[in-house]
């Protein structure tokens, strides 16, 4: 199969997605629909038995491997929902979803209203806190956004909103009725219910997959699934404060630019080429990002319905499965210098073997950068596709022979990293996106040992540790918004705000923190420009302490005169200065052998919510994998008050100083200026400051006594 090869939509014009339910309701018919689908799980009459809609992609069967008991304790949990009357009609629709798909969905409860971000004024709540979670949700589960919508999985492959549609209609239920005299709280995606608090304290706290450590394995974590009884969040998705690929496009830009600084000598890109796999929720970004950083960015995907969606939305320019095409193209492109975005449908690990072809056959090194964005915390269950199959061909094989399955995925792991290698020796500069691709091939027997490393360290370097620097130790990290109206204008608003509250701080700004304000400022003001909004009027730039209270205050001024329409949430990326303990990624530079250790998502989950956070969430894994991360993220509801801007005040200062200090205590020299400039500048701030061993010989004398 040839696919063809074309041009994006129009810059602005809306994405034609071919997705069921994607009609747009009038405000009036929606404020109805939206206050059915808040009435309650629907029982009388219960909705009509839909099963799997063939319009939307759907996630891969799992193979949790109950045993009969196990099978009867998953369909005994599922039917705690449903009164007992209609049991007998629900009970063997549930069974064949667990038999057939590894998990009961609930499918016949998917809402047949359109999901997506409706402006919050619609929301039939009793605060606006409630609504602006609800927008938030919704959001996460539109299907111009969420990877796998009917399986509630946003992004990652696995990475669930809720665990069944029974817990969505409740919560929807629950934050309609929510005062702000209420917490919601949240199990794995259960509802545990509304409990009395006060105004300011959270109205939702989110905990997702908080597994005894023993336990915490992938076996037992499919099981417990299927159980219904945890859940993996991933990182924004079970937090609901993902906001589309747009989330990491800029993250993805910063990474581009900093490996041509130091890998290539320049952040000038034109003619060099990017190499790397993986179009779906997180890693889309990595086509638009490459195309904003003036390089070619090939990315190869095996999923046509992701590839598609990309080009459709605008993300993807270019699409081909004809590897002597994508070849001519990234020669072409070299040669004219062209920013171009090209989407590889076909397996990653034919194009590195390909590109080895082309190397050794002319001598011309056709890749300059490279890294790979699959899901690879999740590689045996849909996360990665081996080459020897086809996606319809692996993803049966995954489910009707699991271990055949996961040697095949192991023998290509070798593969790709074989090639990857081979090219990384003529002059090629490959690094770790973070996805555990590095850490599952060790784990596959591929040769990525660093000798005389540590746990934490491959032959190529996480971006963490390499490319970004010491961007966190800086206090620098993926800060976010989103404009609750709905309204194009009032992101506009916020960018143009965003830009001057930079500009301002830069001004004064010590030096080793000046190209972090310059990259951020460029970001900003040519962000409207590149159409990458899909779902939430939302948008993200990487910020310090500073920075970040500054934006929100200035925001918040902004609701309170009128000059934003409605309420705006700010969160960030759980993946951060402060939200994540992951010794493969956010703390893989983290030497001080505390790189396993998870006091700092904790603290920074606690500290969250009793300093003003509208809502907080906790998760076990994200990003890299469950068992392999702890990580808490917030959501703020910016509503023009004064409260509002103390509560932003209060948290966001605490949100980032937190891990600036952590890193400041584990030895980094950059954290502990970042931290003595924080507590010059925080009244009430003080942290306790290392001291340095000067000479290392000290030590081995010591020991030797």
């Amino acid at each position: 199969m040839s696919l063809s090869v074309s041009a994006p939509p129009e810059q602005g014009a809306p994405p034609s997605l071919c997705i069921a339910e994607s009609v747009c309701l009038s405000a009036g018919a929606a404020m109805s629909s939206l206050k059915e689908l808040c009435a309650g799980l629907p029982l009388s009459p219960l909705p009509p038995k839909r099963g799997r809609d063939p319009g939307v992609p759907h996630a891969p069967v799992r193979t949790p491997n109950l045993s009969e008991q196990e099978e009867k304790l998953a369909l005994r949990n599922a039917l705690r929902y449903i009164p007992p009357e209609l049991h007998t009609t629900l009970a063997p629709e549930f069974a064949q979803e667990l038999r057939l798909f590894g998990h009961i969905y609930m499918y016949r409860f998917c809402p047949p209203l359109a999901m997506r971000a409706y402006p919050i004024d619609q929301y039939p709540c009793r605060t606006r806190q409630a609504a602006a979670i609800m927008h938030m949700i919704m959001n996460n589960l539109d299907p111009a956004v969420a990877q796998f919508p009917q399986e509630l999985v946003t992004y990652g492959g696995n990475g669930q909103v809720f665990s069944n549609w029974a817990q969505f209609w409740l919560v929807m239920h629950f934050l309609s009725e929510m005062t702000e005299a209420q917490t919601l709280v949240m199990y794995s995606g259960h509802p545990l219910g509304l409990f009395p608090s006060h105004p300011l304290a959270p109205r939702l706290v989110i905990t997702n997959g908080m597994v005894i450590p023993n336990y915490s394995s992938r076996e037992e974590y499919d099981k417990m699934f299927a159980l219904g009884v945890t859940m993996y969040g991933q990182m924004t998705a079970g937090s609901y404060c993902y906001i589309g690929p747009q989330g990491i496009v800029h993250g993805t830009l910063l990474t581009v630019l900093n490996a041509g600084r130091r890998y290539l000598g320049s952040g000038e890109l034109g003619g060099r080429v990017f190499v790397t796999a993986g179009l779906g929720g997180m890693s889309g970004a990595q086509a638009k990002a490459a195309v904003i950083a003036g390089c070619v960015g090939v990315i190869a995907e095996v999923d046509e319905a992701a590839l598609r969606k990309r080009h459709e939305q605008g993300w993807l320019m270019e699409v081909t499965s004809d590897l002597d095409r994508c070849v001519r193209r990234i020669r072409e492109a070299r040669k004219t210098k062209e920013a171009l975005s090209l989407g590889y449908h076909g397996n990653v690990v034919d194009l590195w073997e390909r590109l080895v072809q082309e190397y050794e056959a002319s001598g011309e090194l056709l890749v300059d950068l490279g890294s790979d964005q699959t899901s690879c915390h999740n590689p045996f269950s849909g996360g990665y596709y081996p080459t020897q199959l086809s996606l319809r061909q692996a993803q049966e094989l995954m489910h009707s022979d699991p271990a055949r399955f996961r040697c095949l995925v192991q023998e290509s792991l070798r593969r790709q990293v074989a090639a990857i290698n081979k090219l990384a020796e003529a002059g090629m500069f490959f690094w770790d996106y973070g996805n555990a691709f590095l850490l599952e091939a060790q784990r596959a027997g591929a040769d990525v040992e660093k000798s005389g490393a540590g746990k934490t360290e491959f032959k190529y370097p996480s971006y963490v540790q390499h490319i970004m620097g010491e961007i966190f130790s800086l206090g620098f990290g993926p800060f976010r918004w989103v404009c609750t109206s709905g309204d194009p204008s009032d992101l506009a608003q916020t960018d143009d705000i965003a830009a001057g509250v930079l500009d301002d701080i830069s001004r004064t700004a010590p030096e080793r923190v000046r190209q972090q304000y310059s990259d951020n400022s460029r970001w900003i003001r040519q962000a409207g420009r590149h159409n990458m909004v899909v779902g939430s009027q939302a948008r993200i730039l990487y910020s310090d302490q500073k920075g970040r209270v500054a934006i929100a205050l200035a925001i918040n001024r902004a609701i309170a005169e009128g000059r934003i329409k409605a309420p705006v949430v700010i969160s960030r990326d759980h993946h951060d200065v402060s939200g994540t303990d992951s010794p493969f990624r956010e703390t893989s530079n983290i030497y001080d052998g505390s790189a396993f250790c998870a006091d700092m998502a904790v603290q920074n989950f606690v500290g969250d919510a009793f300093r003003g956070a509208t809502w907080v969430a906790l998760h076990n894994g994200g990003g890299v994998g469950w068992g392999e991360v702890v990580n808490g993220g917030f959501g703020l509801v910016l509503d023009g008050s004064e409260e509002a801007g103390q509560r932003a005040r209060m948290m966001l200062n605490w949100d980032v100083s937190n891990g600036v200090a952590r890193r400041c205590w584990s030895g980094n020299a950059s954290a502990h200026a970042t931290i003595q400039r924080a507590m010059e500048e925080v009244e009430g701030l003080r942290v306790v400051l290392p001291f340095s061993v000067r000479d290392d010989g000290l030590l081995e004398r010591a020991l030797r006594g």
